[in-house]
């Protein structure tokens, strides 16, 4: 474990083997880091805040910050960040308030880059792009290899599916599906993700049933209940499919069209 001189570290801090703490960083009371975790410089962490190992963050990021939100009175909530992120200069994850679990997450192999906001009560999976100036609002969950362009903003308690692509300067008011392509200052829908999923590896069969259940939903003149309701009754079942449309029918804010 490393710790630079002019950092100031809680006593009551756990920091594991392998930490590195760098030049002008300050950890509170309640803050455990995991093995091989690095934090650069200049980096705050307070509140009931657990990372996991082998994380990497950069200059002036700030996690475990009380949450925006002006019923806050203090409460005991909480950060949990998991393994392998990288979270890059100005980042900020703010803890959660007690409107849902009380906790803010993050999972594993996920990269934020600069000045990314996960505000709190937020939901991330794994393996998720946040690019420069990202905005998530308060309660927004975030399905594993999502992509979120650079200066999108997203409404509170939105959802974003797995594998979904938000282009830059995106505004995304109601839940943006999986796998699909999601665009425009007042975001819409613009299709599978195509060559996204073609790069993860994903089939011919799977992409040609997806395209055919986004034909069925959206683009065919029937009420979006009926289209999913179609989709499922002539559309062979596949996973990704059952993903698509259980997601589809859990939606409580509305999807976008």
């Amino acid at each position: 474990m490393e710790i630079h001189p002019t950092a100031v570290v809680s006593p009551r801090a756990e920091l594991a083997e392998g930490v590195k703490v760098g030049p002008y960083c300050v950890l509170h009371d309640r803050v455990r880091i995991g093995p091989d975790t690095v934090l650069a410089s200049h980096v705050v962490i307070e509140g009931r805040t657990e990372i996991g190992e082998k994380n990497q963050i950069f200059p002036f990021v700030s996690i475990g910050s009380p949450p925006q939100d002006t019923g806050y009175r203090g409460e005991d909530t909480a950060v949990k960040i998991g393994d392998r992120n990288i979270l890059r200069e100005f980042v900020t994850v703010n803890r959660a308030t007690t409107k849902q679990d009380g906790i803010t997450i993050i999972g594993s192999d996920n990269y934020l880059m600069a000045y990314a906001h996960v505000a709190h009560d937020c939901v991330l999976g794994n393996k998720i792009i946040l690019s420069n100036v990202a905005t998530l609002g308060g309660h927004v969950s975030v399905g594993d290899y999502a992509i979120i362009g650079g200066l999108a903003a997203v409404h509170q308690f939105v959802r974003l599916g797995a594998y979904a692509f938000l282009g830059g300067k995106t505004g995304v008011d109601r839940d943006a599906p999986p796998f699909m392509i999601v665009a425009g200052p007042r975001a819409k829908l613009y299709g599978v993700n195509r060559k996204g999923l073609q790069r993860l590896g994903f089939s011919k069969e799977t992409l040609d049933g997806l395209k055919k259940a986004y034909s069925i939903i959206w683009r065919e003149n029937s009420l979006f209940s009926e289209g999913v309701k179609k989709a499922r009754q002539e559309l062979t079942p596949f996973p990704e499919l059952d993903m698509l449309l259980d997601f589809l029918e859990s939606s409580k804010r509305g999807v976008l069209r």
